[in-house]
């Protein structure tokens, strides 16, 4: 099965993606984290933030640091997988294009797309969800949630579950099948 898991910031979406996939896997299954948030050296809080997810995973869990998620789904498309985030791999994509004000991630979005719709394992993707605030002030705030929004509404579509997570209280937004 496929979920997305939706959240603000700190709403509690990793922690939550966390525990349902432990939970739906057999005892001691191997799970891949794809962990898509590169450690900022000069920043503290950014690295304390990535301290603790570490520190959550089962020490079974085989942690891939990584901006190119298609590639690694396509590699191990069988095994238990945990994504975390889209936003910081869509942030990272967008960089790698120099697209935030101009240029195109498409090619990239399709890639992932397709890799998820040929997943065959348990996939679990963890996402920031937009468009619960103001519009964003800048052009590339703005870029970035209409491409994030896009996104998850693919993603979404391709998942037979997405849970919504709001003051770390899951909300069933398509239950899928159990």
């Amino acid at each position: 099965m496929r979920t997305l898991v939706l959240g603000g910031i700190r709403s509690g979406k990793s922690q939550w993606a966390e525990a349902a996939l432990a939970e739906s896997l057999p005892p001691g299954q191997a799970v891949r984290y794809l962990a898509t948030g590169s450690p900022v050296l000069d920043d503290a809080a950014w690295s304390q933030r990535i301290a603790e997810h570490r520190g959550r995973r089962p020490e079974h869990w085989v942690t891939v640091e990584t901006d190119d998620i298609a590639t690694e789904l396509r590699q191990s498309p069988d095994t238990p997988t945990l994504i975390d985030d889209v936003g910081a791999w869509l942030t990272a994509t967008l960089d790698r294009h120099r697209a935030w004000d101009t240029g195109s991630v498409a090619v990239d979005v399709e890639e992932l797309v397709a890799a998820v719709r040929a997943f065959r394992s348990t996939l679990m993707l963890v996402s920031p969800e937009v468009g619960m605030t103001v519009v964003p002030a800048t052009a590339a705030g703005r870029r970035f949630a209409d491409e994030l929004g896009g996104l998850n509404q693919r993603l979404a579509a391709l998942c037979e579950r997405v849970v919504l997570l709001v003051a770390g209280q899951p909300v069933p937004i398509k239950p899928g099948i159990r």
